[in-house]
């Protein structure tokens, strides 16, 4: 039995509660495309790392400038998924995301065929649940210790996999459980991610959340233990940021404003970096001649390692 979706939550949770202020532990904020500065006037290390992930700029930098050029302009191809000769906005923009996704991909890659009992390459809500909780189903849980919380598992996974199934059809494809599992990735599945946020925070279960229960999903004092500052800084936010409408609840909206901040789309900005740097005609688009005249800004080589190398000898001199 997996009950991987069901626990990994919590396990993530229990893990982020530690790792940073608990007041952040629900915010899901959209991470960066590289961690070196976005400073081309001083190497492309930044652009080179959202445009092919972080892994994957690593391999560049170890080929020959003949050789990253070469995979280069496959890669061009496979970015123009309308096949005009032309790479937009959408699709540049479309294929950043898919780069900086790759790592959840290759988590959902690697628990498949725990899950695709039948290798059509497509995993059914039965497959999911007979693999997860099907130890358990014929008897109700009866022999679990709380049979409760899982029965309100399998209830939670079953409406967050329907969710995902875009289509309705009971099945989902490597996207839909990717949706699944991960949803707060997906701006289709942000519905779910508030909902259950709400259900696990709202203890009188009336549908929001007040001050006390805010304040308990990240605090709880222990016998004789005095309020750290920073709750007092919280119960600030929660009336005066949080609680737009001043009822003294957060409501789904304001519980969307809060877990799910409108950050910059950085995929975006570097979409719009790229093809402002490449477009040479300045038509808004770039073609791949364009992207191979400046290679270098999107693709490593042992070359450009090279010459960064003699850029960081010369400072030190």
């Amino acid at each position: 039995m997996v009950l991987l979706s069901s626990l990994l939550p919590l396990c993530v949770l229990a893990a982020v509660a530690f790792a940073v202020p608990a007041q952040e532990k629900r915010v899901h904020h959209q991470a960066d495309l590289s961690d070196h500065a976005h400073d081309d006037s001083h190497n492309y290390q930044y652009d080179h790392e959202a445009f092919l992930g972080k892994e994957e700029a690593k391999t560049f930098d170890q080929l020959s400038p003949e050789e990253s050029k070469e995979r280069l302009a496959k890669i061009v191809d496979r970015i123009d998924t309308d096949k005009d000769g032309y790479i937009g906005h959408a699709e540049l923009h479309h294929w950043i995301r898919h780069r900086q996704r790759r790592y959840i991909e290759e988590n959902v890659n690697k628990h498949w065929k725990d899950y695709d009992k039948n290798q059509d390459d497509k995993i059914s809500w039965e497959e999911y649940k007979n693999t997860t909780y099907g130890f358990y189903l014929g008897e109700e849980f009866d022999d679990v210790e709380d049979k409760n919380t899982y029965k309100a598992m399998l209830a939670r996974d079953e409406r967050r996999f329907k969710t995902a199934d875009r289509d309705g059809d009971g099945i989902a494809t490597r996207e839909e459980f990717t949706a699944f599992l991960h949803p707060e990735e997906f701006d289709y599945m942000k519905d779910v991610v508030v909902q259950e946020t709400v259900e696990d925070i709202d203890k009188d279960k009336d549908g929001k959340i007040n001050l006390e229960e805010y304040i308990g999903d990240m605090f709880t004092p222990e016998d004789g233990e005095s309020e750290p500052d920073w709750v007092q800084t919280e119960k600030k936010q929660f009336s005066e940021f949080r609680d737009v409408n001043k009822n003294g609840f957060l409501d789904p909206e304001e519980v969307a404003q809060w877990i799910l901040p409108g950050d910059v789309d950085h995929a975006d900005n570097e979409a719009k970096h790229l093809i402002h740097e490449t477009d040479t005609d300045k038509d808004e688009k770039i073609t791949k001649k364009e992207i191979l005249a400046n290679w270098n800004m999107f693709v490593g080589s042992q070359a450009t390692n090279y010459g960064e190398d003699l850029t960081k000898k010369h400072d030190e001199l």
